[in-house]
């Protein structure tokens, strides 16, 4: 049995246009340790991150310079060719046609109808995460999107997602998150997989609007959360280490939050979950 359901976030990356200096940032603000990898002509290609010894993410050097410097999320299929014919018939536009990563798995990329880009990955010898939910690890994903109708019937039709949808002030884990400044809550959806009762238990990911108050410029986008000990502590540790944040600490139902950039300008967040009464988060 595969260790991720069909269609769940499996994998996270982030393209840097310096490999090594996201290897200090990321290696000192989430205590990740790194094993590198070497491309076809033996230069550095990318990173393994670990926390605790178990995989997490993978950092991997631009090979244009014109690719956005970004976090991608990569969801589980089991079935790739069929995932991207779906991605087809939806009205979204494959990027990368499916290629195989040696004996790791099968990638692919793709851009849903708002423009918002994502990754597929059909696993070979690698799952995807050892770790995650926990410190030092990937726990949430949404898409940021304009075009909330068009998008949420996109990702039921290609992934089968079952939504549930939140005003602002119930979002999981951080709403709006980097729109966390909209002067009017826009809605919130969550999404859980096929087969599961919809709802915030088995929610995997979500979707949240980008709304007028922000320039039309502003392209739509997945943002992924990291679990954190202490949002504030992390906020201010991306700064001392040549990072920004685009969205300071805030408290929201399902924790902490803070949306952050690198010291290369890749946008992410961090989450610190709740502390239950009894002090166990």
């Amino acid at each position: 049995m595969a260790a991720f359901a069909r269609s769940a976030p499996c994998w996270v990356d982030v393209q840097l246009p310096d490999l090594e200096a996201g290897k200090r940032f990321y290696g000192e603000l989430f205590g990740w340790t790194f094993r590198a990898g070497e491309g076809p002509h033996g230069e550095a290609a990318y990173a393994d991150a670990y926390s605790g010894g178990k995989l997490v993410a993978a950092l991997a050097a631009k090979k244009d310079g014109r690719m956005p410097t970004a976090w991608g999320i990569y969801f589980s299929t089991d079935d790739i060719a069929a995932s991207v014919a779906r991605i087809r018939e939806a009205g979204g536009q494959v990027i990368t046609e499916p290629v195989r990563a040696g004996r790791a798995g099968v990638l692919a990329q793709a851009a849903d109808p708002g423009g918002a880009v994502f990754g597929l990955w059909q696993a070979g010898d690698r799952e995807g995460f050892q770790k995650q939910n926990e410190p030092g690890s990937f726990c949430w994903t949404e898409v940021h999107t304009r075009q909330k109708d068009r998008v949420d019937a996109f990702y039921e039709e290609v992934f089968g997602f079952q939504g549930t949808d939140l005003d602002e002030s119930e979002a999981a884990p951080g709403g709006s998150g980097a729109d966390e400044a909209e002067p009017e809550a826009s809605g919130f959806r969550m999404w859980s997989p096929a087969g599961t009762e919809p709802g915030p238990d088995t929610a995997i990911g979500g979707r949240s609007v980008i709304t007028d108050a922000f320039p039309a410029e502003m392209p739509s986008y997945f943002l992924s959360y990291f679990a954190v000990e202490d949002c504030n502590r992390a906020a201010g540790n991306a700064v001392r280490l040549g990072g920004r944040i685009s969205a300071p600490p805030f408290d929201v139902p399902y924790g902490r939050m803070s949306v952050l950039q690198d010291d290369q300008g890749a946008v992410f967040a961090v989450l610190q979950p709740p502390v239950s009464e009894n002090g166990a988060e």
